[in-house]
């Protein structure tokens, strides 16, 4: 409940005026209700023994009729500004969280960016935060008006017909509520935990169907995957039909508690009215406001019927607000281009994860327009290394510094400036040519543009495309594999940092055209460090010098090559 809380406070702090104000909207609601039914079968009670005792053209109905209908617009009036109110609150509330929550992933560390599922990503952010717009319209702001207008209730009705009355229908509505509450937590929360695991499995595995039709069909698993859906929706309709048992089962204490209470207050009406204590008309009153008192909590059994799906994303998005909480401090060091040398220096770095030592006692130096190859089968940490070199991930033991500063010590904004990594997932995002390397430099002109596509030789296609206006699709379609790692990698070079970290920059591309883009790279580059993780024989050539993770790290700071 702390993280509920903590959500809560985070999401509507900044909306609070407009969420108070809906909040007494919604209490005005509640108390015209519970008001309205009250006074209607008192008015039909009264009238009616008005008229068995023969003052009925004494009697006065022109106030309570006038009062019934005052409250009867009052309440659709109300509920219509707690509606506008709330709903604006929570909305606006929602749109500022998705923001927050797409800022507190973009600086996650690029291993981790780099191996997420977009389409996961999206489906777990756009249920999670749907999920949360029940925690104040169903959860927060009913409890609050159910409590201030059953309390109020209570005390009218004590002053009105005494304690006995007033404490029976106000143990009767608070005990139906605890056990319908306590029930929902019981059966219902696992249920509706499952339920929103199971929509999101059902729109993952329909959206995989849609992308991959072509290969599922080729491949024969098209039925299949169409089983796979209908599986998951099949689990969603069970989950929800549990779901619907409980609330059922809610709605049902709920209602006998204010079948009780206004049992008991009927016969404690008629008790008191047989002793003279109060009108019989005020006996009635009491009857037809426990029916009304049990509109109070009736709306609760809703919210607790969400409560676990409530939790479960609160605890998700809870997780990814507060992994990355701590700010991050400006390392006061300017980026020098002073070109020191070496660029980068690794010194007795340690490497652990999951439990397994991936490097030890590693010592490693690129200088100033010098190239190495990270060479060693897959797995043996060569990627691990080039994101360790940019700071993405932090050594046990050692130091690192690029141009003499510690990488642990700089700020992302510092550090990027003066590194750059090609990782071996590059997207590209739908827009022109022009657009996708103007992600890396917004300023960039054309003729730039130009130079740099010419240097990874992806000049002639986009002159053939239709040049620097060609438009692409999601994911850079309209470009071919290769095509599409060379434009990242132009992208990459624009940046033209110190120190340059590619990982297997020439994958899928033949040799020849790796041999001319490698050139390309050092020809526009001529005084940046570069750092590769190499397993073709060509970028191993390229290198000035290579390193073989898989032999002595400590002692071998790399081989120096032949030329090509």
């Amino acid at each position: 409940m702390r993280r509920l809380a903590r959500i809560f406070i985070g999401i509507w702090r900044p909306h609070a005026g407009k969420l108070a104000l809906g909040s007494l909207f919604s209490v005005l609601v509640v108390f015209a209700g519970t008001a309205l039914l009250g006074l209607s079968g008192w008015f039909i009670t009264a009238t009616g023994i008005a008229g068995l005792a023969g003052a009925g053209i004494a009697f006065d109905v022109f106030r309570p009729s006038a009062a019934i209908r005052f409250l009867a617009l009052g309440r659709a009036g109300a509920r219509y500004g707690e509606r506008l109110l709330t709903h604006d609150a929570t909305l606006a509330g929602l749109a500022e969280l998705r923001g927050q929550l797409l800022a507190a992933m973009t600086r996650a560390p690029l291993r981790k960016l780099a191996s997420l599922n977009g389409s996961e990503r999206l489906n777990h952010l756009t249920l999670d935060v749907d999920a949360l717009d029940g925690l104040a319209l169903r959860l927060v702001i009913p409890l609050l008006s159910a409590a201030l207008v059953l309390a109020s209730f209570l005390f009218v009705l004590w002053q009105i017909e005494g304690g006995a009355v007033a404490a029976w229908q106000g143990a009767s509505l608070v005990l139906g509520f605890l056990l319908a509450a306590l029930l929902m937590l019981k059966i219902a929360r696992r249920p509706s935990r499952l339920a929103h695991k199971a929509l999101q499995a059902v729109r993952l595995r329909f959206i995989d169907l849609m992308r991959a039709r072509p290969e599922l069909a080729v491949a024969g698993r098209l039925s299949q995957q169409a089983v796979a859906v209908m599986d998951a929706q099949r689990r969603l309709q069970d989950e929800q039909a549990r779901l619907d048992l409980a609330e059922r089962l809610s709605g049902l204490l709920m209602g006998g508690a204010s079948t009780l209470a206004a049992a008991g207050s009927l016969y404690l009406g008629i008790l008191l009215a047989g002793a003279k204590a109060i009108d019989p008309a005020l006996a009635a009153l009491g009857f037809f406001g426990a029916l009304g008192a049990g509109e109070i909590v009736a709306p609760l059994h809703r919210g607790l019927s969400e409560l676990g799906r409530i939790l479960d994303a609160a605890r998700r998005i809870d997780a990814q607000m507060r992994a990355d909480q701590a700010p991050v401090q400006p390392s006061g060091v300017a980026a020098s281009r002073g070109r020191r040398e070496p660029v980068l220096r690794m010194e007795g770095v340690q490497f652990t994860q999951t439990g397994r030592t991936i490097l030890q006692g590693l010592d490693l130096s690129v200088s100033a327009g010098e190239a190495v190859a990270l060479t060693g089968p897959s797995g043996i940490g060569k990627s691990t290394l080039l994101f360790l070199a940019i700071g993405q991930l932090r050594p046990d033991q050692g130091r690192i510094t690029i141009d003499g500063n510690d990488v642990c010590a700089l700020d992302d904004a510092t550090l990027f400036d003066l590194a750059t990594i090609l990782p071996q997932r590059s997207a590209l995002m739908s827009g022109s040519i022009l657009d996708a390397l103007r992600l890396a430099r917004p300023d960039v002109e054309q003729d730039e543009a130009w130079r740099v596509l010419e240097a990874v030789r992806l000049d002639g296609v986009v002159t053939a495309k239709g040049g620097l206006d060609f438009t692409l699709g999601e994911s850079g379609a309209g470009l071919s594999g290769g095509e599409r790692r060379r434009l990242a990698l132009a992208r990459v070079l624009l940046r033209r940092p110190c120190l340059l970290l590619l990982d297997e920059p020439t994958e899928g591309l033949d040799e020849p055209t790796a041999k001319a883009v490698l050139a390309g790279i050092r020809s526009y580059l001529p005084d940046t460090a570069i750092l590769m993780a190499s397993h073709r024989e060509v970028e191993i050539a390229f290198a000035d010098r290579s390193l073989s993770l898989g032999c002595d790290q400590t002692a071998q700071m790399g081989i120096p090559n032949t030329p090509y």
